[in-house]
């Protein structure tokens, strides 16, 4: 029974989900050509949606923040280009990701509140903007996207 409640509580907090996806970087490096790109097939205009990113770090990590560009490619082909600064750990150089062990995840807002106005599929494209060739100690990145 406990077991069958548990499972409708996950369903059902899960049920504004209309995408996820996250991509695992080899060896927990982002190269500075590797562009990681979502694609994400729109259908509904009228709901508003809330965007999040999703990253995973180790402590080989050796920044507090991570800066990226986000890439929106519309259905039309226009583009959005965002510069993004996402804080992984505090002052004192605690993580502030979730997690048991020594890998932390962290869920940022993105973006609140959007509607997408064009129907069709959209491409999110993202790369690292930390000005090194390699950046040792992300593990996974990852696009969520939710209905309000």
């Amino acid at each position: 029974m406990l077991l069958v409640l548990l499972m409708a509580v996950l369903v059902s907090c899960d049920s504004n989900r209309v995408f996820e996806e996250h991509v695992a970087l080899k060896k927990g490096t982002w190269n500075v050509k590797n562009e990681l790109q979502f694609r994400v097939a729109i259908s509904d205009l009228l709901s508003r949606y809330n965007v999040y990113l999703n990253v995973r770090n180790g402590p080989e990590y050796p920044n507090s923040n991570l800066f990226l560009f986000m890439n929106t490619v519309f259905p039309d082909g226009h583009i959005a280009r965002d510069t993004i600064e996402l804080t992984l750990a505090d002052y004192d150089g605690r993580w502030l990701g979730s997690g048991m062990g020594s890998v932390k995840f962290s869920r940022f807002l993105f973006q609140k509140n959007v509607r997408f106005l064009q129907k069709g599929d959209y491409r999110f494209v993202m790369e690292q903007a930390m000005r090194v060739p390699e950046l040792n100690g992300i593990h996974d990145i990852g696009l969520r996207i939710e209905k309000q």
